[in-house]
C-alpha cells in the first residue's frame, strides 16, 4: 500500500514530462509471461491513442513498469487509472497493481534522452539482458 505522502505535492501539468513507475501487487512476476507483457504494452499504447500521453520510453519489467511520457490531456492520476484499469481487464487475473504509483517530473535541465536510455537499460542492470535492444519489452523513441 502506498503512503498518502506520495501524493503530496503531485502536480499534473499538460506538456510536462514525467517518469512514472507502478508495481505489481505483491511484486508477483506477472510479466515474465510474454502474453502478459504484450498486454501491458498495449495498455501503454492505449493511453497514448486516447490522446492523454505521448510516450518517450517504457520498460515492462517482470514485476513493475517504468514509463517516460509527456502529459497531453487530463492528469497523471487519470493516465495511470486508464492504464491500470485497461491492463487489469485485459490480463483478467484479479488484482494486478499495487495502489498508487511513483512519479518524477523531469526538470528542464534534465536530458529526456538520457532519462529514456536509463529506463530502457533497466533489464541490463537486472541481468535480464546482456546488451541494449535485446530485452523485448523495452522501447525508446531515440532507438528507432
Amino acid at each position: 500500500m502506498s503512503s498518502p505522502r506520495l501524493r503530496q505535492g503531485r502536480v499534473s501539468e499538460i506538456g510536462y514530462f514525467y517518469i512514472l513507475t507502478t508495481v505489481v501487487d505483491g511484486r508477483r512476476r506477472l510479466f515474465e509471461d510474454e502474453g502478459n507483457a504484450e498486454l501491458v504494452i498495449d495498455a501503454l499504447r492505449h493511453v497514448e491513442r486516447s490522446g492523454r500521453s505521448r510516450s518517450l520510453a517504457w520498460v515492462v519489467m517482470p514485476d513493475h513498469v517504468h514509463w517516460l511520457m509527456e502529459l497531453r490531456r487530463g492528469t497523471l492520476a487519470t493516465c495511470m487509472n486508464v492504464f491500470k484499469s485497461y491492463s487489469s481487464r485485459k490480463l483478467g487475473v484479479g488484482r494486478v497493481w499495487q495502489h498508487g504509483y511513483y512519479d518524477h517530473a523531469v526538470r528542464n535541465d534534465e536530458s529526456l534522452e538520457r532519462q529514456a536510455r536509463y529506463i530502457v537499460e533497466n533489464p541490463l542492470r537486472a541481468g535480464l539482458a546482456k546488451k541494449r535492444g535485446e530485452y523485448p519489452y523495452a522501447w525508446c523513441r531515440w532507438d528507432r
